[in-house]
């Protein structure tokens, strides 16, 4: 396995990614990987590497980096504070924008096949893969949520709101115990997909609760629904990258 510590460059300045892939069998096709609230972090680093492992050339951006280039919260009250204060400042529109400038990039790497790519998006992020496959449907080939929180909300770039422009296969993975995403918003948003003709799957984890995909969230962490959640995004990509 081969990986780094670059920037990618943004119309807003240098964005700091991780970026792993296998040293063999190139060029890979491409999974992008938006980080969720508590930031970029060795957790995170290593679930990169374990997609990458069956064969993704993965990209994990900072998405903070128009206010800090390292953040990693510390449970405590200050550190709530201070992620959510970085998770204000960001929105849909900016993480599209930061889609188009990690596409760009993706096109001059000789180690990336050229064609679809996925995006997996964790707690907060998960309406930023819906707005980015909606905003490249010709690109963005699969997207998946996992315990997405916000998918709906009361803003005017609300991924709720672009949903029927996605061509590619949306899976959804929704922890039975979430107050960030709550089972009347999933309804919600699987009767908005039900009406569009994207290809969708939601699924619910039962037991688990938000954040039950990270192996470091003690007292959270549920290793078999962890554990599905690979095997769901793995046949995912194989299906559709």
């Amino acid at each position: 396995m081969l990986e780094r510590e670059l920037d990618i460059i943004t119309p807003d300045g240098p964005m700091n990614t991780f970026i792993t892939h296998p040293e063999e069998g190139g060029p890979h096709p491409v999974v992008l990987f938006y980080m969720d609230a508590p930031g970029k972090r060795e957790e995170l680093h290593d679930m990169a590497r374990r997609i990458a492992t069956v064969g993704y050339y993965v990209v994990l951006p900072n998405l903070y980096y128009r206010r800090t280039r390292e953040f990693t919260m510390v449970r405590n009250e200050e550190g709530m504070r201070r992620m959510f204060e970085e998770m204000a400042a960001l929105s849909n529109t900016l993480v599209v924008q930061d889609t188009e400038a990690m596409l760009s990039f993706l096109a001059e790497q000789p180690q990336v096949r050229p064609g679809p790519v996925g995006a997996v998006g964790y707690c907060m992020s998960g309406p930023f893969v819906l707005a980015a496959a909606a905003q490249f449907p010709d690109r963005i080939a699969a997207v998946a949520s996992i315990y997405g929180a916000r998918l709906i909300s009361d803003q005017p770039d609300s991924a709720h709101l672009t949903l029927d422009r996605i061509r590619g296969e949306v899976y959804l993975a929704c922890a039975e115990i979430d107050r960030w995403a709550p089972r009347g918003q999933i309804e919600q948003l699987g009767a908005i997909l039900a009406a569009s003709p994207v290809k969708h799957r939601i699924e619910w984890y039962p037991g688990a609760e938000h954040g039950f995909a990270f192996p470091q969230r003690e007292g959270i962490y549920h290793k078999p629904s962890a554990e599905r959640h690979w095997e769901r995004l793995f046949a995912l990509f194989a299906r559709t990258l």
